[in-house]
């Protein structure tokens, strides 16, 4: 069989094999894409939605896949959080055949577990030459409990990207060339695509191995070694600007940062490396409520090792143990926040972090470290071992068996008539009412994953950025149907109001019941179930006076 035949099939076997491992792993997801969900929080019904979107705006109109439908009649609405263009881009073929937002980003979901367990076999293999070794590493790696704990967020489950990188930046030092630089520089711009935080995160560990690289074999004076790092930073940039200049325009505009203070909430502690969701942790863990980042016995015992082994050795191991021990030490360091040091000094000199505000996600660093680690010391291991075929094999049933986790999946509740009735009308912005205050802003979420039902534009909204004049009319639209509320709302070209009696309190409803029959000259009733009652805005009071007098249309 030809070398590159010999690539195709292996490639076949492992993309099939992680297949399925993660069907397994996500059981029963694979078999109900559009029927099951990560619906029993916001975040996952933010998720859905922006997958939704993005895939659907690839189609459809791709200029303006930031201009989502939310916070009308503000633009380039996307960039409020973080925007998932890639995921929404593997989503494209699942949501043209089918239109179904959830199959579209559960597609995206199995499809990450896939790519992440393929980006570390690759990874580990190069370094190890041992494939038996790099599927213990990759499974350790694309199913460690960090993950398991952000199930909802897509964007965090897109860890492919450091793998990849990696592995280009391992060539490019092995061989520079300005195509393998160029090729390093598209793995560093397509994470920016898929998440923010990784792609800093990846920024950071090619910087650090690229020190500690040059330094240990003599680079500096290399000009090849030059030409493929200048190339690599230069097609980083240039193919990052259509995601980075978003973000960019949202900080200089609106002043979007995140202050160093507000990340100590979600900063690690040492409970956080205790805490886990596998069957098999928990009779000996408990989740701390925050990230779970105990990497697993199996993977803190080789990575441990392999680092310890290989830092004895010369040559290609003992580069390997340093760059992979730093970067783990570095960033269980910087995972513990302002308090511990290094996150301050890297949001004083690296700008990107003004974005961030999650230092434990510098925990998925530790697992990423610790998994190539292992590969080492397991390689080692099979070296010495007479039936090391089957060593390999027990050793990756026992990685698998140890991380499996549990998922709360939820099955998907039927599509309320009244949005189904909302779909057929002409398009309009929408009120979906009750707003909610600031301190439970978090429930208009569910009100974007229902929009992916008619993609109406939606007037109140959830990101991480809220517009300051949304906030400051907060209150006023909360009192739709008012003389004030419909003042704001029929000038912007408001033409729906979507009512959600059952979430107000008895009282409150009763009230609610009495505005709407008061302004029922400018209010036209298309749909009342349960569950969502549907008018359309006709008009608003043209001045101070009785709710009946004239409107205007």
């Amino acid at each position: 069989m030809s070398k590159r035949r010999s690539a195709w099939w292996e490639l076949a076997v492992v993309l099939h094999g992680f297949s399925a491992l993660t069907i397994l792993f996500t059981y029963p997801l694979a078999f109900h894409l559009g029927s099951v969900a990560r619906i029993d929080n916001g975040d996952g019904q933010f998720a859905i939605w922006n997958v939704a979107w993005v895939a659907r705006a690839l189609l459809r109109d791709p200029r303006h896949v930031f201009d989502a439908n939310i916070f009308y009649p503000h633009h380039g609405t996307l960039a409020y959080s973080e925007t998932n263009l890639g995921a929404g881009a593997l989503a494209v073929p699942v949501y043209w055949a089918t239109g179904n937002g959830y199959a579209a980003h559960n597609f995206s979901f199995l499809i990450s577990f896939v790519l992440s367990g393929a980006g570390m076999y690759y990874l580990a293999r190069y370094l190890t030459s041992d494939r038996r070794a790099a599927v213990v590493a990759a499974i350790c790696y694309a199913y460690c409990p960090y993950v398991f704990g952000h199930t909802p967020h897509i964007q965090l489950l897109m860890t492919a990207g450091l793998p990849f990188g990696m592995l280009a930046l391992h060539r490019a030092m092995d061989q520079p060339t300005a195509s393998r630089g160029a090729a390093l520089g598209l793995v560093m711009a397509a994470q920016a695509f898929f998440c923010g935080y990784y792609a800093i995160f990846l920024m950071l560990a090619i910087t650090f191995a690229v020190v500690v690289i040059g330094l240990m074999r003599g680079l500096w004076r290399d000009r090849p070694f030059w030409i493929a790092i200048g190339t690599a930073v230069v097609v980083a940039v240039a193919c990052s600007l259509p995601v980075l200049l978003p973000y960019l325009k949202l900080q200089h505009d609106a002043g979007f940062v995140r202050s160093l203070r507000a990340s100590r909430e979600f900063s690690a502690h040492w409970h956080s490396y205790l805490s886990s969701s596998s069957y098999l942790h928990r009779w000996v863990l408990a989740g701390s409520g925050g990230e779970l980042l105990f990497p697993g016995f199996i993977t803190l015992t080789f990575g441990v090792a392999g680092g310890v082994s290989a830092s004895r050795r010369a040559g290609r191991l003992r580069e390997l143990a340093i760059v992979y021990t730093g970067l783990g030490i570095l960033a269980l360091w910087a995972s513990f926040g302002p308090s511990a040091g290094l996150y301050s000094v890297l949001y004083k000199i690296v700008t990107a972090f003004t974005f961030l505000r999650a230092p434990g996600r510098f925990g998925l660093i530790v697992d990423f470290a610790l998994s190539v680690l292992a590969g080492v010391a397991v390689s080692e291991l099979l070296q010495r071992c007479r039936r090391s075929s089957l060593v390999a094999a027990g050793l990756a049933c026992l990685a698998a068996a140890e991380l499996l986790s549990a998922i709360p999946f939820q099955r998907v509740p039927p599509v309320d008539e009244a949005y189904r009735v909302l779909a057929t009308l002409p398009p309009g912005p929408v009120l979906e009412l009750p707003v909610y205050s600031r301190h439970f802003a978090h429930a208009r979420e569910r009100y974007m994953l229902n929009s992916t039902i008619h993609w109406m534009p939606l007037i109140d909204a959830y990101s991480d950025f809220i517009p300051v004049d949304f906030a400051a009319r907060v209150e006023t639209y909360a009192q739709f149907p008012s003389r004030e509320s419909l003042a704001l709302l029929v000038p912007m070209g408001a033409r729906y109001a979507v009512f959600h009696p059952n979430e107000y309190n008895p009282a409150a409803r009763v009230e609610l019941t009495k505005r709407i029959a008061e302004f029922s000259p400018y209010l036209c009733k298309h749909a009342s179930t349960e569950r969502v009652w549907l008018y359309e805005i006709s008009g608003c009071p043209r001045s101070p006076g009785p709710a009946h007098g004239e409107h205007v249309k």
